[in-house]
C-alpha cells in the first residue's frame, strides 16, 4: 500500500491517489477560448501491451498555465466526454478526469506525454488504482484533395 518513486516512499496509495484527485481539479476559472493550447495527441488506452483492440481514446491539449483539456471516447459503448485536469508544476505529475466529477482520476507524468508508448494510473474513489498504457497515435497524413 506504499507509492515507490525513483526508490523512495512518496506515501500510501490512498495520498497518493488524493493528490491526484487535488492535482486534476485545480483547474482555475477561465475562458478556456482565452488560453493559447498545444496539443498533445490523440492516445489509445489499453491495460494489454498493445493498442491493436483498444477501444478507448483520449485526445489531450495542454495550456500555457498548466490545465489540460481534452475529449475520451470510448468506441464500444460511443461515450465521449470532455476532460479537464493540470499539471502539478513542482512533482510533473499531469492529472485529469471527467469534466464536472471527481473521479475516476488518470494521472502521468508530463513527459510521458511526449511519448510514443507511456504508464498511466487510473484511480478510482474506493481506493483501488489500475495501471494502464497510453498509446500514441500517429496523426493522419494529410489527404491530397484534387482541384
Amino acid at each position: 500500500d506504499t507509492v515507490i518513486y525513483n526508490g523512495e516512499s512518496v506515501g500510501t496509495a490512498d495520498e497518493y491517489a488524493a493528490e491526484a484527485q487535488t492535482i486534476a481539479s485545480n483547474v482555475p476559472d477561465v475562458n478556456p477560448k482565452e488560453l493559447d493550447w498545444l496539443p498533445l495527441g490523440v492516445f489509445a488506452l489499453s491495460q494489454n501491451e498493445s493498442a491493436e483492440d483498444s477501444t478507448l481514446f483520449l485526445q489531450l491539449a495542454i495550456s500555457k498555465e498548466g490545465i489540460i483539456a481534452g475529449t475520451f471516447q470510448n468506441t464500444a459503448t460511443d461515450e465521449a466526454f470532455e476532460v479537464e485536469g493540470t499539471i502539478d508544476r513542482e512533482s510533473q505529475r499531469a492529472a485529469w478526469g471527467k469534466r464536472g466529477e471527481d473521479w475516476p482520476i488518470m494521472e502521468t507524468g508530463i513527459y510521458n506525454l511526449s511519448e510514443s508508448e507511456a504508464g498511466a494510473l487510473l484511480h478510482f474513489e474506493d481506493g483501488t488504482t489500475q495501471q494502464w498504457t497510453l498509446f500514441r497515435l500517429d496523426e493522419p497524413e494529410d489527404a491530397e484533395t484534387s482541384q
